[in-house]
Parts: structure tokens; sequence; C-alpha cells
């Protein structure tokens, strides 16, 4: 049963109508003291929320009694429906216990959704002890996803459960860890396995570009634009679209997202017609994007968005256990590429693999097993193998170009190397970019963060 209230009859109308046409059992009230009566006699399975139930607008009515709710019975999903003058206040009722906020005038087809998606995953779970991942294989889909440690287990269990819905999802976790892995994973054993999966590398998408980028543009919508371009929520319409690394997403940006999201309709750059869509979003990001929410780098609207359901994936150092089959995995892998017979690995040197710190994580094994037997070309590898291809790769820092530690921030030493590759490579945008191993895109970013003022050929 789904209890409605709002002291608005329109609205309670208007629900009721959508809830009965979509099959749901519901009970409309108009005031936080009837609805304590329905409580009392039935308890929901989910409630849809209004904020203001007097001429006041400062939805502290509403606030009060969900701070009650979470009181009386914690564990139902609580749906806020708000204004975009109060969204704010929203967001404080995310922070107390809501399970998401709708805004008026509300889409019902999201509306609806949100519902379908908070009373699928309020339903009781538990976790099957010493489940096994051939288990989990043989109820998903998780190509490539390599491990079956403690640390990997939970993950994908949690990956299975939510895949069915459309919440989204915010996966965290540093550089190297297997974020889009995860991403795909979550798309291939969803309902929208069979539409588009496109990926945006927000890092890499200038400032001024972003709209065109993420939305596309008509033919003549500005300068440059010679021919009409799909933008990339177009393109995955109906699909998944993953936001890869939405913590270096500047804050205008975050607006323009925020409001896609929301509303689930945006506009092609250079035409006024309003287009609906349809979408599952996922996020990534490596930062710490609690932090930045803290800072106000971060939109917290945007934040609570995004983050229905988050998942943190482990550093390497914290999954050793999983190095053999990581290695097992690549060497099988590197076989088939290259097409020659099987490459191992001794006893000895697993053990001496499980030991290296690896700060890259999974990307930096599967690269440094690539290099070894580049270099090696050995059937077994060994330790001295590894060795010398770490040799080969590492360079030993001198004081000659580093600044004692302490001396600049690294903000301060970044925007240094920046300048001096400006000078070096004599504003080549693309030499520029590579010589520091960025994108170009990403390389406009830090330079509007730095204000370095630039004159860049391409």
């Amino acid at each position: 049963m789904i209890l409605v209230i709002d002291d608005d009859n329109a609205v309670l109308t208007s629900i009721s109508l959508l809830l009965k046409q979509s099959g749901f059992l519901h009970v409309c009230t108009s005031n936080p003291k009837e609805a304590q009566l329905v409580i009392q006699e039935q308890k929901p399975d989910l409630i849809v929320l209004d904020l203001n139930f007097s001429n006041s607008t400062t939805g502290r009515e509403g606030m009060q009694f969900l701070l009650q709710l979470k009181q009386l019975i914690p564990k139902v999903p609580v749906i806020l429906i708000t204004a975009w003058g109060s969204i704010s206040l929203a967001v404080e009722g995310m922070k107390n216990g809501a399970f998401d906020f709708i805004t008026k005038p509300w889409d019902n087809k999201t509306l609806l959704q949100t519902i379908n998606i908070a009373i699928e995953l309020n339903k009781e779970y538990k976790s099957e002890k010493g489940i096994k991942r051939q288990e989990l294989d043989r109820k998903f889909n998780f190509t490539n996803i390599v491990g079956s440690s403690p640390k990997i287990i939970p993950i994908l269990e949690t990956v299975g459960r939510v895949s069915k819905t459309d919440a989204p999802v915010l996966i965290l976790g540093e550089s190297g860890t297997g974020k889009e892995l995860i991403a795909k994973a979550l798309h291939n054993n969803s309902n929208r396995k069979n539409y588009p999966f496109v990926k945006v590398n927000l890092g890499g998408v200038s400032l001024n570009l972003f709209e065109s980028e993420m939305f596309g543009h008509k033919k003549g919508a500005f300068t440059d634009a010679y021919n009409d371009r799909k933008g990339r929520f177009e393109l995955a319409n109906n699909g998944t679209i993953f936001l890869d690394e939405i913590g270096d997403l500047d804050f205008n940006s975050q607006v323009k997202l925020l409001r896609v999201l929301q509303d689930k309709t945006y506009q092609v750059l250079g035409d006024s017609k309003t287009r609906e869509l349809d979408v599952r979003v996922i996020c990534a990001t490596n930062r710490n994007i609690h932090e930045m929410v803290d800072k106000g780098t971060f939109r917290e609207d945007l934040f609570y968005r995004i983050n229905l359901i988050t998942i943190n994936l482990p550093s390497l150092r914290e999954r050793s256990s999983d190095i053999p089959q990581l290695a097992s995995h690549f060497l099988n892998e590197l076989a088939t590429i290259y097409n020659v017979d099987k490459i191992t690995l001794s006893n000895q040197t697993l053990k001496w693999l499980k030991n290296l710190p690896f700060l890259g994580n999974v990307r930096e094994i599967k690269n440094l097993i690539e290099r070894t037997w580049l270099i090696s070309g050995k059937a077994e590898l060994e330790i001295t193998d590894f060795e010398k291809a770490l040799e080969n790769k590492l360079v030993q820092p001198s004081n000659e170009f580093l600044p004692p530690v302490g001396a600049m921030t690294l903000d301060e030493i970044e925007k240094e190397m920046i300048l001096k590759a400006i000078v070096k490579y004599k504003n080549n945008i693309s030499k520029i970019a590579k010589s520091l191993g960025i994108s170009r895109g990403t390389l406009y970013r830090r330079l509007e963060k730095h204000e370095i003022e630039y004159e860049l050929k391409k």
C-alpha cells in the first residue's frame, strides 16, 4: 500500500488516478494527522509526502513529519514532492532519510519509476552467507570482472540486485579499480542490456563544448557547427549512460546536468524543441566527492540525485588474494591476442607479485604483466623478468627537477609543469597534452582551472 500525503486535492486526485491505473493499492490523506491514523491501522510500503500543509511555503511541516516517520517506520521509503524553489529543503530531507525527491510539476513516468525503484530496493534482502563466485556467475553476467575475494563478492551481489532497477548508481574507487567494468555489469544485467551503453569521460569534455557534446547541436547553432550532431544522451536513449570522472565536472555544467537528470528532458543546441529522455545514469569518480560537497565544489542536490546506490570499489591492495586469478586472466588474454601457447608464472613469482603495492590497482598489474612478457618473450615468467620490466619503467627522481617536499602544493606543481610544456612545445596543444599524459579536453580544463592565458596551436 502507498500512502500519499498532500493538502492539494488536485495533487491527490492526479496521483491517485496514476497509482490506480498502475495497479497500486493506495490511500490519500490531506495532512500528517490523518496520515498517522492510517499508519496506526496498516503499515504502508511507501509514502509520498508533500512538504507544505498550510499557507506557509517553508516546508518545515513536511520536514518535521518526515523526522517523525523515520522514527515510527524507519524502513519505509519516503518520496518528497517539492518545487524547484525548495530543492535545498528536499536535499535536507535526503539527509534526514528521505529516499528521493520529485519536483512539481512532476512527470508521471518519472514518478512511477521512482516508486518502483523504491519498493524494489526496499524488499527484504538477505545476503547469502558463504555464496561463491560460481553461484553468482550462474545468475548474472560478470564478464571480465575477475576475483572471488571477500571484498569483491558483496559488490557483485549488490550489482546483481540493483541491476534490474533503474536506480542511479555512483561508483567510487581509486584509478584502475574497474569502475567501468562495474558500470558495464550493471548495464549487461539490466532490462536495458539490448540498448546502447554510452561512456562519457567528463574530465575530457571542455567547458565550452559540454552542451554540444552531451545534448547535441543543429547545423549553424554556433560557428563551427557545420552539421547536425547527436549528443551523448540521445545516443544512450533507452539504454545506459556512464558518466565517468563526474568529480571533474565544473560547477556550471553540474547545473545543466542536474536539470536533465531531474526533468528527464533536454534541448539540442540550436533547436527550441524539448525532447524526452529515457536513460539509466551511472556515474563514477576517483575523487573524494563527499569532501567536494562539503567544500561546495560539487552541488549537493546533484550528489543526492546520482547516488541513490553507492558502490565503493576496494583497491587491489585490499584484495591481494585476487592477484593470482587476475594474473592468470591477463596471461590468457595475452596468449589469445598474440596467438601463442600458454604463458605461466611460477608459484614463487605469484607470491612475489602479491607483495607489490600496485598503486595503479588492476590496471597496473595488467600493464606490468603485458610489458614483462613483451620484453622477455618467455613461456614462463620469473621474478627477474618482472624486475627488468620495472627497471625499464622506473625513472629515478632528481632534486634538479623536483622541489623540496612542502615547498609547493600539487596544484602549484601541476601549473608549473603545464607552463613548462607550453614553452617547450611552443603552444602546440596536441604535443602539450601528450607530454603531460592527458587528453586535449582535460588540458583545456586545467588551463581554465589555473587561469593560464594561452594561444594554443592545433
